[in-house]
């Protein structure tokens, strides 16, 4: 055994370089030592040796050069059918009857049948990668496919049947399986680099490769992720995904999602019972959302965040503010009172509008978590670039410049996610410097219509996800009927925005078991549909089975599991008839400290003085008509400005943009920090705020350079999105954010 190892050593650069040449993997060398060493436990001419030794053969037909010159005498001698040289090792000698036994001897044809095997089966693999989503099984109905595009991509296959059955499939699929049928599905393949389906193992067979991509691929998990342009962010995707035993949870876990489960849908049944035809948006057919955001608060908590911000749509908010903000059931459920009176202005909006404020220890991490849940309009996704400004401000308050203190968390629902620009804006605000919030969790309730409209006729995209693909975010669709696939993918979802700081889709495939109020009758417009879903079963009832046919849990476990939660509603509902005032304290969604009393009723709002002495005006004029830097040389056409602007501070005249100078300034004095977004606000549509250009340098104007704490901040052309962010920025953290946003002909809107 020694020679052999001795040649192995030898052969392996040469090897891949051969292969390197051909295209092939360069694993099938790489990993050629393990060959040699398996020696010691089988004999050489058989199993992995033989296989070793077989693609040595091929390489030397194609360049005799390639290989050691002791291997192209044992091969030529072979060729030529010499049965012994006494120069050659004993089993060199048992090797040359191998070859002839083989009938590798016959034609150098078979490299190149030996390359075209392996490429085949690494398009293979890049095929599911890519293309693995169009076949999953997504739509927990069973009657539609979460993408539009109904075609089965002819590159994928999705039983290993088919194999078998070439000739009874349709023909648009029989191409892609000819390379195939004529493989052994036994034969052993070296895996590339680019998957990691094999775990611990170098090589499969091509019926365990087919086997394992299935149930990566095309199970209840759905992957767009390779129009990532970086290798490194698809690596650590297929390796979250494609590893063996990755989805494997402990008891304690399923038991814990198990009982988020109960709570989740028997909130949702307590209020049919209670307030049947009151309109509430519940979250009946996608209850595992629960378990999903709770699941994405766990991990992100145990990897440092402090404060999660939450925007949603109406749909299952009230749920949401009782099972993962944790706010008291009393509250929520006294708002279903038409008696209720509000006991301030503002506190009239519906219920399922309105937001929340909380703080509480995560009980899975033991850690302090600060929980808001932003208040929305109508207009669904509203929300979302008010979501994103109140992030940048509390990121900006806490120095928490990479988003490992705070983060975001946006909920969708599909038709809005496809149909509303300001989804497609806010996407586009995730990496600009000046806007960026260090990656957002984008949760999407696919529920597989939007109000009564069918997909097909609501969006040309495949999915409903598909602008998230603009910024190379990754998209993971889940069938929202496996709660345990649902979580995983909620826990990678976290991984992934805690480790590359880049925004990430969730989509949630479900269905609406109700209208989209519980006023609405869907058998109007849905009636296949809605048949299908009257059949399906719940949920809750399915997983319970699943983990009382394993014994996780009992069932009288389950049935208590039950019990407690309905206890705590009913106990809850008595306490809610108690309360007939609502105060706006309860709903805010930012803590406001100072603002109300010790009885909770808003302060009188008094206007404090605003005035400044005509000196301090005077100073800031001086300064924002001077050049900062000495010999610094500006723009011939700045300087008639500037000259212009101290004539009047000399004469206690101002124009507009003096006048917002001055402003700026008192601000600065103060110490606050001023924010200027917008289009033209470094230049000003008429040259009158020069804050770059060859006057860069003069942003130090007012006060010195240490105080300083202005920004001037260019942004897209989508105002009304940046206006939403800005609006948040000031009112999240006290922070003056000024918007200009051209109206027409130059004109400009200020909005404070």
């Amino acid at each position: 055994m020694s020679h052999l190892k001795l040649f192995a050593a030898t052969l392996k650069w040469h090897g891949i370089k051969f292969l390197e040449k051909q295209d092939i993997a360069r694993r099938v060398f790489l990993h050629g030592q393990r060959y040699v060493s398996s020696g010691t436990s089988e004999p050489f001419l058989s199993g992995s040796n033989s296989n070793y030794v077989e693609e040595m053969y091929y390489a030397w037909l194609e360049n005799p050069g390639s290989v050691h010159k002791s291997w192209d005498l044992f091969f030529r001698n072979a060729n030529a059918g010499q049965a012994y040289d006494p120069h050659l090792p004993d089993q060199l000698e048992r090797k040359a009857s191998f070859l002839q036994s083989h009938g590798l001897a016959q034609t150098p044809g078979k490299a190149e049948k030996l390359v075209e095997d392996h490429l085949a089966v690494q398009s293979l693999i890049r095929a599911y990668q890519i293309r693995g989503h169009h076949v999953a099984q997504l739509d927990p109905l069973g009657i539609l496919d979460a993408d539009l595009d109904s075609f089965v991509p002819s590159d994928l296959i999705t039983t290993i049947d088919k194999l078998g059955a070439c000739n009874c499939m349709p023909c648009y699929l029989q191409w892609s399986f000819v390379s195939f049928v004529s493989l052994d599905l036994d034969k052993v393949f070296q895996l590339p680099t680019t998957t990691f389906i094999g775990g611990n193992e170098n090589s499969l067979s091509l019926r365990e490769i087919i086997k394992r991509l299935e149930n990566t691929y095309c199970q209840h998990i759905g992957l767009e992720f390779m129009f990532i342009n970086d290798v490194e962010q698809c690596q650590w995707i297929r390796q979250k995904f494609e590893t063996p035993g990755v989805m494997k949870f402990t008891n304690e876990e399923k038991r814990t999602l198990l009982a988020r489960l109960v709570r989740s849908m028997r909130f949702e049944d307590f209020l049919a019972r209670k307030w049947s035809s009151e309109k509430r948006f519940g979250l009946e057919g996608c209850e595992v959302m629960i378990p999903a955001l709770k699941t994405i608060i766990d991990k992100s908590s145990e990897m440092g965040i402090e404060y999660v911000i939450m925007g949603m749509p109406h749909r299952g908010r009230l749920n949401v503010l009782a099972n993962v903000i944790r706010k008291e059931l009393e509250q929520i459920f006294c708002q279903f009172d038409p008696k209720l009176e509000a006991a301030d202005e503002g506190s009239g909006d519906v219920k399922y509008h309105l937001g929340m404020y909380h703080e509480r220890i995560n009980r899975a991490t033991n850690k302090k978590i600060t929980l808001s849940l932003m208040a929305n309009p109508s207009h669904l996704e509203a929300v979302d670039p008010v979501v994103q400004g109140k992030t940048k401000a509390e990121q900006f308050y806490r120095g928490d410049t990479a988003g490992k203190k705070v983060m975001s968390i946006l909920l969708h629902g599909d038709a809005a996610f496809a149909g509303q620009g300001v989804v497609y804006e806010t996407f586009h605000l995730s990496d600009l410097p000046s806007y960026t919030t260090n990656g957002t969790i984008h949760v999407v309730v696919n529920n597989q219509i939007g109000f009564t409209t069918d997909p097909r006729m609501a969006r040309s995209s495949p999915y409903p996800t598909d602008v998230a693909r603009v910024v190379n975010a990754p998209i993971f669709h889940v069938n929202a009927d496996d709660p345990e696939a649902v979580i995983y993918v909620c826990s990678v979802a976290a991984e992934w925005r805690n480790t590359f700081n880049k925004d990430v889709v969730v989509d949630l495939v479900c269905y609406r078991r109700r209208g989209h109020n519980e006023m609405d009758e869907p058998m109007f417009t849905q009636p296949l549909m809605y048949k299908q879903i009257h059949k399906q079963v719940p949920v809750l009832k399915k997983y319970a089975d699943k983990l009382i046919a394993d014994g996780t849990v009992t069932l009288q476990e389950f049935e208590e599991e039950i019990a407690k939660y309905d206890r705590i509603c009913e106990e809850a509902y008595t306490r809610s008839k108690d309360n007939k005032i609502l105060h706006i304290k309860h709903w805010l969604d930012s803590p406001w400290p100072g603002f109300f009393n010790v009885d909770g009723e808003p302060k009188s709002m008094s206007c404090p003085p605003t005035g400044i002495s005509e000196d301090l005006l005077t100073h800031i004029g001086n300064v924002a008509s001077s050049v900062p830097v000495k010999d610094f040389k500006i723009h011939a056409g700045l300087s008639r400005i500037l000259r212009a602007r101290l004539e009047m501070t000399k004469n206690r005249v101002v124009d507009w943009a003096l006048a917002e100078y001055m402003a700026f300034g008192s601000f600065l004095k103060e110490g606050i920090h001023v924010r200027l977004s917008g289009q033209d606000v470094e230049r000003g549509t008429f040259s009158s705020f020069l804050g770059v250009n060859e006057l860069a340098a003069a942003l130090c104007f007012i006060v010195n350079a240490a105080c300083r704490k202005e920004r001037y901040i260019s942004v897209p052309v989508f105002s009304g999105t940046v206006l939403c962010f800005c609006a948040e920025v000031h009112l999240a953290a006290s922070l003056l954010d000024i918007l200009f946003a051209h109206i027409k002909n130059g004109i400009f809107s200020k909005i404070l």
